[in-house]
């Protein structure tokens, strides 16, 4: 298969020929008219000028056509040394009625032309009055230096085509080798990529579409390599989630086989947490594996904004209590019902509560906010909390990601909450945000369309 450059090579050549072989046909062709209008013009001034010669010395045009019907006139009367004119066209001579003297087909002699003609005849002017008018009727015969000029002037013409086309070609294969170089390092990359060697980028060397395609390539590559990496941390951050309980049933298990350790009330309660924080993983993972094929349903209906905080504020307020955090309520009255899934936005913001619990300290205030804006919904979970370093916010909704990583990995949390809450939301046609300041608290946002 031929490559690309020898394709643009060929196809440069092939438009280069084409383009060089019109130009030099229509430049041999208007040079060749050019040269016969330029000769039947020096005929037609120098019959003019010896003809007026002619009727200046006698008076009349008794006897000219005797004189200039030769077709190998020496010097015409008036002592002018002018050479003659090789095979000249031949010439019309009508005197100043119109009456032809010297004629030529398709005219005859005596013919009287018409006013239509004679415009378009060269007048022969004596002492500033029109004694005559004379015409070209016929082609320039060409002479044998006629026709060696023009055959030099058109292998001139053809050559310099031809040179044209060598350098077209040579600026061709140049462009063609620009074009098809980042080609190749595009299609080189490409296979690395294939072959599971993520996170390979090409130069961008223009802006042009080949360049575009060049940045566009590098940014795949990148997020292929993000990709990837995000999915070997995740396998091994499911494994990890899953070995902690896994490792403690299976400890509590054995002893218990074993007859090292007695069924007890606690031994039992540890079993059924351990399993619950299991079970808990497998439906985040779920969850999240269903929003990514895009299977996830919404069960929408309309829903009060209020009595949707009020119920996620009541199922929060023992724990804020134990931990002496004042869960607070800011609702704008009258919200209008908004259609969305009631229980997966009690999922979000069950989500968020808890979070903005698990990091605000004892004394600190959590805020739950219901707002109107134009066009939508906005709900706030605000906390005084610890707030999150600038350098971990764009990663807060990673899966897996703990902006704490020194804290216990035995809570019951699997590290997909956010991850879970921004799909959720996403499906509702909303968005999820955050901000943060270290030591000031977060505030997540949660805005959703009214159309929801």
């Amino acid at each position: 298969m031929r490559s690309l450059t020898f394709k643009l090579t060929l196809a440069f050549l092939i438009v280069g020929l084409a383009g060089a072989a019109l130009v030099a046909l229509f430049a041999v062709q208007n040079a060749t008219n050019a040269f016969d209008r330029f000769r039947s013009a020096q005929s037609m001034q120098a019959f003019v000028e010896d003809t007026s010669a002619y009727y200046q010395l006698r008076g009349s045009w008794q006897g000219v056509e005797r004189i200039f019907n030769s077709p190998r006139r020496n010097n015409p009367p008036g002592g002018n040394t002018r050479p003659p004119l090789a095979n000249p066209p031949p010439h019309m001579l009508a005197d100043a009625d119109g009456r032809v003297i010297i004629a030529s087909p398709p005219y005859r002699p005596d013919q009287q032309l018409t006013a239509t003609i004679l415009a378009q005849a060269t007048p022969i002017e004596v002492d500033n009055q029109t004694v005559g008018y004379a015409l070209n009727v016929g082609n320039l015969n060409r002479t044998v230096q006629d026709r060696l000029f023009l055959a030099q002037l058109s292998q001139a013409l053809i050559w310099a085509a031809l040179g044209a086309t060598l350098v077209a070609l040579l600026l061709g294969l140049g462009l063609a080798r620009t074009l098809t170089r980042p080609l190749v390092a595009l299609t080189q990359a490409v296979r690395r990529i294939a072959s599971g060697d993520f996170g390979q980028s090409v130069k961008v060397e223009s802006r042009d579409e080949i360049g575009q395609l060049a940045g566009a390539f590098n940014q795949m590559s990148s997020e292929l390599a993000r990709a990837a990496q995000l999915r070997r941390q995740m396998t091994a951050d499911i494994a990890h989630e899953l070995r902690s309980p896994l490792s403690v049933l299976m400890g509590y298990t054995e002893s218990l086989s074993e007859g090292v350790l007695q069924p007890t009330p606690a031994i039992l309660r540890a079993m059924h947490e351990e399993s619950r924080l299991l079970s808990h993983l497998v439906d985040d993972l779920r969850t999240l594996s269903l929003a990514d094929a895009g299977e996830l349903t919404l069960n929408r209906q309309p829903t009060d904004p209020e009595e949707l905080l009020n119920r996620v504020a009541a199922a929060f307020a023992l724990k804020a209590q134990a931990k002496n955090v004042d869960l607070r309520l800011e609702i704008t009255p009258h919200l209008p019902v908004v259609s969305l899934d009631p229980e997966r936005c009690v999922q979000v913001l069950g989500n968020l509560v808890g979070n903005a619990l698990r990091y605000t300290p004892p004394g600190g205030v959590v805020t739950l906010r219901a707002v109107l804006t134009e066009g939508g919904l906005l709900w706030q979970v605000a906390d005084t909390g610890q707030g999150i370093p600038p350098e971990q916010m764009p990663y807060i909704f990673e899966r897996f990601y703990r902006a704490d990583s020194a804290r216990a990995v035995s809570e019951t949390e699997s590290g997909l909450g956010l991850s879970i809450a921004k799909s959720l939301i996403e499906l509702h046609g909303g968005r999820l945000s955050a901000q943060s300041e270290v030591g000031q608290g977060t505030v997540m946002s949660i805005w959703l369309p009214r159309s929801a």
